[in-house]
């Protein structure tokens, strides 16, 4: 075997271990029915989300409107594809978020150690004692509330949860004997990180991504359905949730359809989580 065929090979056990995992498989599944439903609302939606039709409102589901229609006759299906666009985006940018900058000063800590390590910790542990919900009433008191304040209020949360992860990883990267052989070889602190460190912590991060992701769009409902996210008329599964409660005997159905909508995409990235931690843990895949 060559050494190119090597990684090759790595992947093609990789997959054959997924194509075995249930959890991994409904996960993917899932996350694959959520980020469908967003590209195609991109290009097509039964009925403008935002039209108002006040004499079909309340409407059940039929040929019309497949999912009925709300209080004030705007079609819950289309509502729910664009929503599902809300959720991606709060995702991806708060959890990208999160990424850089708490990797970033997660491997900062474990390179430098003493008062540096000291410093980045403890305002972690200072940045945690404000939750994406009151981070969010914060900034909404000062700039308004808006979609971009729950993407910045959810993506500072997520760098003290970065940063510890990455922190802890890399410590114990840092004590392996390939690190400390190519300190001795003369590598800097920043070469070690960027060639040894980061691919060696990477499994953990993607894994701790897809259940931040998660937790993202939990918040990200939370704060719309608080009033302090999306805005009308852009549509929201949180604000849904808020607007369905004052029919929840006469049309109980519109609260179901959004609750659903936030269960399935959180379950789905919780077990793509479990699935991948699984699958890309050594001892874990020896094990199966």
């Amino acid at each position: 075997m060559t050494v190119a065929a090597a990684p090759a090979l790595r992947a093609h056990g990789l997959l054959a271990r997924a194509a075995r995992h249930p959890s991994f498989l409904i996960g993917a599944l899932l996350c694959a029915l959520l980020a469908g439903a967003a590209l195609l609302s991109l290009v097509w939606q039964p009925y403008p989300p935002a039209e108002i039709d006040i004499p079909n409102k309340l409407k059940g589901p039929g040929a019309a409107h497949w999912l009925g229609t709300d209080s004030l006759g705007r079609d819950i299906a289309s509502q729910l594809l664009v929503g599902s666009q809300n959720s991606i985006v709060v995702g991806v940018i708060a959890v990208g978020i999160g990424l850089v900058l708490g990797v970033a000063l997660g491997c900062l800590a474990s390179a430098r150690r003493g008062w540096v390590e000291e410093f980045v910790m403890r305002a972690a542990d200072f940045t945690f004692a404000f939750p994406a919900l009151l981070s969010a009433i914060m900034l909404t008191a000062i700039y308004g509330p808006g979609l971009v304040m729950s993407i910045v209020a959810i993506g500072i949360f997520n760098i003290p949860v970065f940063a510890r992860i990455s922190r802890g990883a890399a410590n114990a990267v840092w004590a392996r004997e390939y690190v400390l052989a190519a300190r001795a070889g003369g590598k800097g602190a920043w070469r070690i990180t960027w060639n040894h460190v980061l691919p060696n912590i990477a499994n953990q991060l993607i894994v701790q991504a897809t259940i931040s992701f998660a937790t993202a769009i939990l918040a990200e409902a939370a704060l719309s359905y608080l009033g302090l996210g999306t805005q009308p008329p852009q549509p929201s599964w949180g604000r849904m949730l808020n607007e369905a409660q004052t029919q929840m005997f006469q049309a109980p159905m519109l609260a179901v359809y959004p609750g659903v909508a936030i269960m399935l995409s959180v379950l789905g990235l919780n077990l793509m989580g479990d699935g991948l931690r699984d699958l890309l843990d050594p001892k874990l895949a020896r094990a199966r």
